[in-house]
């Protein structure tokens, strides 16, 4: 999680593409990005403001937990 931080905090993302060419595993659901995390043993849901550069960590959790919750509305 802290590496994941310290790629993202200094990212200046314009668009989904740049998203995917650095992370590649991540996933795009509805307006939210899911990223995994060590090895996909955890999940994290963002939602990205391309405009203003701004990432919002929406919800972390296992892989399994992930599995029971909506991505598009937590």
């Amino acid at each position: 999680m802290t590496d994941w931080f310290n790629v993202v905090r200094n990212v200046d993302w314009p668009d989904t593409a740049a998203v995917k060419a650095q992370f590649r595993s991540a996933s795009f659901v509805g307006d939210r990005v899911v990223f995994n995390i060590a090895g996909n043993k955890y999940r994290l849901v963002a939602g990205i403001d391309y405009r203003y550069r701004t990432v919002y960590v929406k919800w972390v959790g296992t892989h399994r937990e992930y599995d029971a919750i909506d991505v598009r509305t937590v």
